[in-house]
């Protein structure tokens, strides 16, 4: 408590203290529920994409579900069709950004894009890292091709690295060498 002490004035830490002992934070004011948007990518090949995010970018598979054509249908999410979900998260804890993928076994209605502006709808993901080393040590395991000229030195110092899922979704990823 001294420190808090120290960069504080005494009537905000009351309020602070007063707050978290409530949970009123400026969070719980917003109609939402929780901080994180969980997204959902349909992918031609579920083994294959889960084993790029987790073996490749270093995601945790942290669970999954099933959805049967029943209950499928009547969410509105498919017209009778059963779906397997892989859970992947950066970290396995709650408000970690959770990662759904699934797959109807079927190919893409549209070309796998060569650049952002290419189609519509979510087009890349960007993942903050500690290090890119060893990120790009699996990279280059798995012979995964870097866009671009990449990696590239950003203005503020960390280095900018692209590439693509298999599915083609780009994926930047962001950090010190």
């Amino acid at each position: 408590m001294k420190v808090a002490e120290k960069y504080l004035p005494a009537g905000l830490l009351l309020a602070v203290l007063i707050l978290s002992a409530f949970g009123l934070t400026k969070y719980e004011s917003s109609e939402f529920s929780s901080p994180t948007i969980q997204i959902g990518v349909v992918v031609k090949n579920l083994e294959a994409s889960v084993k790029f995010y987790t073996e490749v970018i270093g995601m945790k598979k942290t669970g999954g579900f099933s959805i049967d054509k029943d209950f499928g249908k009547r969410l509105g999410l498919t017209d009778t069709k059963a779906v397997e979900v892989s859970v992947l998260q950066l970290e396995d804890r709650e408000s970690a950004t959770q990662w759904k993928l699934m797959s109807f076994n079927q190919e893409a209605s549209h070309p796998k894009q060569s650049y952002i502006h290419d189609d519509t709808g979510v087009q890349y993901i960007t993942i903050y890292v500690k290090s890119l080393a060893p990120v790009m040590e699996r990279l280059k395991k798995h012979n995964i091709k870097l866009l671009g000229e990449t990696p590239l030195l950003l203005p503020d110092g960390k280095m900018f690295v692209l590439v693509q899922d298999p599915d083609g979704i780009f994926v930047e990823l962001i950090g010190p060498k």
